[in-house]
């Protein structure tokens, strides 16, 4: 048995699984608010045990949280000192580089008991994560940096795995779970803390990552693979203003490059999403977001390349092409199908 499937206890162990998520990196919440439209399934479905023999889950998440101050600060206490067991690490915004701080501090979680100061988001990284069952980086800022670490930035911000390590795993050996998008899609959120859930449970397995690891099943496809807009790029119909309801990769859309399911999901409930609703995809779910994306509202060379082949030459032979293979062969019933005085089918009795 590997490391990453070594059990907690017994078989289908229901001890409550907690999840203490952090929102004290650099960040603005956006995360823990898209998760509360999940429908499938909802933040509902999790705390109230979505699947017969389900554990219990446990969810500490200040935006969401009813307690405050020393009162919700207790979960985190208890984790610190290890009399917390199992949780799921859930970090929200960017790690900063608190070596670069000078007098001060770039962000906090919470007052040290002892000395009443406040205890950095990444002392609290550097107790809890060994600890930790799992540990997620949720959102671009968690997963790679995001917006607080773009280029001359003055936090020295990063994505969780930078300040952990890449090769860093948890004490079951899982690899820290990057989830990222800006906020995340929320089914996306909810779908993978009951996988994570279930693993820990030994009720399934870890969902499979990628080499920048996000989970393979939500971010295998390009935008542009899943977008129903796809179809015209193929037959060279770009869009050259909004609204024309056509490809939209010539007004800056990076569908092509992005790995993201929001095209195939929708935002909540199946309906929205930013192609969807005629929005570009500025490529907020990728590692170099967004200063390998900008300006966001203009096609790089490549997307103006692809759009003048396809409109040129590729699309207007595959619709030639195919429109004559419908026209010829698909648009045509079979040559049985009609009044005559003989059986033209093909059938023969026995």
């Amino acid at each position: 048995m590997s490391s990453a499937m070594a059990p907690l206890g017994r078989p289908k162990d229901r001890r409550p699984i907690n999840v203490l998520w952090m929102t004290s990196g650099l960040g603005c919440d956006g995360d823990s608010l898209a998760m509360t439209a999940a429908t499938s399934p909802s933040v509902e479905d999790l705390l109230r045990g979505c699947l017969p023999g389900m554990p219990p889950l446990i969810l500490y998440n200040p935006v969401l949280a009813y307690e405050n101050g020393e009162e919700f600060m207790r979960a985190w206490y208890e984790a610190a000192a290890g009399r917390l067991d199992p949780f799921i690490l859930v970090l929200e915004g960017s790690v900063p580089n608190e070596d670069i701080n000078g007098e001060g501090h770039w962000a906090g979680f919470g007052t040290d008991l002892d000395t009443g100061q406040p205890i950095t988001t990444n002392a609290w990284l550097d107790q809890l994560a060994p600890k930790a069952a799992a540990v997620m980086a949720l959102g671009t800022c968690a997963a790679y940096g995001g917006i607080p670490a773009m280029r001359n930035n003055p936090t020295g911000a990063m994505g969780l795995r930078d300040y952990l390590g890449w090769e860093w795993v948890s004490r079951l050996g899982i690899p820290i779970v990057n989830l990222p998008g800006c906020p995340v899609q929320p089914d996306n959120i909810t779908e993978t803390l009951l996988c994570l859930v279930l693993h820990l449970a030994r009720m399934g397995p870890m969902p499979e990552l990628d080499g920048q690891g996000r989970p393979r099943r939500i971010f295998d496809r390009t935008v542009h693979e899943i977008c129903n807009r796809a179809g015209l790029a193929e037959h060279g119909q770009f869009s050259h203003g909004h609204g024309e309801g056509q490809c939209l990769v010539k007004l800056g859309c990076k569908g092509p490059v992005v790995k993201c399911n929001v095209p195939i999901r929708g935002w909540s409930n199946g309906v929205g999403g930013c192609p969807n609703v005629g929005g570009i995809c500025m490529a907020c779910t990728m590692p170099g977001f967004p200063d390998k994306y900008m300006p966001f509202m203009e096609p790089d060379i490549t997307a103006k390349m692809y759009s003048r082949t396809a409109r040129l030459a590729r699309g207007p032979l595959v619709k030639y092409m195919r429109e004559r293979r419908i026209r010829h062969t698909f648009d045509v019933e079979p040559s049985w199908r009609r009044r005559g005085s003989e059986l033209t089918s093909g059938y023969r009795p026995l």
